[in-house]
């Protein structure tokens, strides 16, 4: 059973920074923001940066995405793997 939740554990955490990350890659490549995955990407990012989303407001728009974004993908690996140390002492 501790092995399923490390599972679930380290997917959610890996799937939350790439999402972010995906958000960084379309908004610094300059993909057409009504494009429908170019919004949906955002749409799921957006929540998931947390309070990251707006911690360093650059003028550039494009560093903005990078430093914010990047931040809460960073932060979510961190998260990762603490729970999943956390999780593997329960064996």
């Amino acid at each position: 059973m501790v092995g399923i939740a490390a599972a679930v554990v380290s997917w959610v955490g890996l799937a939350l920074a790439v999402v972010l990350v995906v958000h960084v890659v379309l908004t610094v490549g300059g993909a057409n923001p009504d494009n429908p995955i170019t919004s949906t990407v955002k749409a799921v990012a957006e929540p998931v940066a947390l309070a990251f989303k707006d911690l360093f407001p650059p003028a550039d728009a494009k560093l903005r995405v990078i430093v914010n974004f990047g931040l809460a993908a960073v932060f979510w690996l961190v998260v990762r793997a603490i729970v999943l140390r956390l999780v593997r002492r329960l064996n």
